[in-house]
């Protein structure tokens, strides 16, 4: 915290409500704005704009969607990129056979779809929660792609499956360079970013917290357990559909269902581990740490060759972004676990905070090794899981009571 509300006091119930009622913050947030919608587009070449920027926009409104339902509201889903996926295949099909409706409307229509599938899939968190509704949410991811796949009516008859996107055209104004499709992303995760923020002060809001830290208490004071959770599955599914249709037009170009794979939800989960369950801003800072990592990592591979004058291969650095993805996840549920997420039991037990310590260590012990010898048979076999690993170490924490 490097400022505190002192001094600032309301004098208005509209003063008290306002989404950002510390003066210093909303300063912040219009400098950043201005910075975002004026400097970056004049300051960032092509390859900042299109691969960099824009994915981590698209990322970050994904993982907001997720935190909504994990973070805010405490139910598991494994089903992200499946929900991505159905908004982009439904953006690309109302574009293809309504071309009056506009590419707006179509990715709102689109994010009800994906909506729709959500309250479909989210029907088990009435009787089943934790590691159970996890799995039942891993299904979505399965069946969703594989509907995409089998049913030739979503790529329009496509042969190969893989679609090129349409043009984005608003009020006959074509979005086509880099700094477009840049600001026309930056403009709907802004809108989209602040609906959520107010989301969460709202009455709504209030009752996704309150199923997420005791659903049995949420329930006797009054709170409606099914409306609730699957209100908190449609938002979620809403925001994941946008950025599948943000993903699809904005920076692949191509619509296809090999690009919305299960990597995908496990990236976007790890994303609001690693930047904060339960926090907006924890969203875009996820984001930002997976997207920007690997370039990060590859500009000090280079910086430490020069200095050390050993050259490290390629496949030792791809590697070691895995490995350190790995041990920063479990780290992270050390330092800052989430009883709603995480399960109660990562706050007790010494020998369970030494074994992930001892855990992580073998990641860090792993990286050097691999560092030092280059041993590229052990990377092709064993580090490509390390994500995966990951993931159960998070299914461990759920589990262990």
């Amino acid at each position: 915290m490097l400022y505190r509300e002192a001094g600032q006091f309301k004098s208005t119930y509209a003063q008290d409500q306002q989404i950002f009622p510390i003066r210093q913050d909303r300063i912040a947030i219009a400098l950043l704005l201005v910075f975002a919608f004026v400097a970056v587009p004049l300051i960032g070449d092509q390859y900042w704009l299109s691969a960099l920027i824009t994915p981590f926009l698209i990322f970050a409104l994904a993982a907001l969607g997720l935190n909504i339902l994990t973070g805010y509201a405490g139910q598991l889903s494994l089903g992200t990129a499946a929900f991505m996926a159905v908004g982009a295949f439904m953006t690309y099909n109302f574009v293809l056979r309504l071309p009056w409706l506009g590419i707006i409307p179509s990715m709102i229509l689109a994010g009800l779809c994906a909506a729709a599938v959500g309250i479909v899939f989210g029907l088990p968190s009435l009787r089943i929660k934790g590691f159970y509704l996890a799995v039942a949410t891993l299904a979505c991811q399965f069946f969703v792609l594989w509907a995409l796949q089998r049913f030739p009516w979503f790529t329009n008859h496509s042969s190969s499956g893989v679609i090129t996107a349409q043009q984005i055209v608003i009020f006959g104004v074509a979005f086509d360079t880099p700094a477009e499709k840049y600001l026309f992303t930056l403009a709907v995760v802004v809108v989209m970013a602040l609906l959520a923020k107010n989301l969460m002060r709202s009455e709504t809001g209030r009752a996704f917290m309150a199923v997420r830290d005791m659903d049995v208490a949420a329930s006797v004071v009054g709170i409606p357990m099914m409306q609730t959770k699957l209100l908190a599955f449609a938002i979620s599914s809403f925001y994941c559909g946008v950025a599948g249709a943000l993903h699809a037009f904005c920076y692949l170009g191509t619509v296809e269902p090999e690009a919305y794979t299960l990597d995908l939800s496990f990236r976007i989960l790890f994303m609001i581990i690693i930047g904060g369950v339960g926090s907006i801003l924890g969203s875009f800072l996820g984001a930002a740490f997976i997207t920007l990592f690997p370039i990060f990592l590859n500009i000090a591979s280079g910086w430490l060759s020069h200095a050390l004058g050993v050259e490290f291969s390629h496949a030792a650095v791809s590697n070691l972004e895995l490995i350190i993805f790995g041990g920063l996840i479990i780290c992270f549920l050390i330092a800052e676990p989430n009883p709603a997420v995480v399960g109660p039991s990562v706050h007790h037990g010494f020998f369970w905070r030494v074994w992930i310590a001892l855990y992580a260590g073998g990641f860090v012990a792993l990286a050097i090794a691999l560092l030092a010898r280059e041993t590229r048979l052990l990377a092709k076999t064993t580090l490509k899981a390390l994500p995966w690993a990951a993931a159960i170490a998070v299914t461990q924490a759920i589990l262990v009571p």
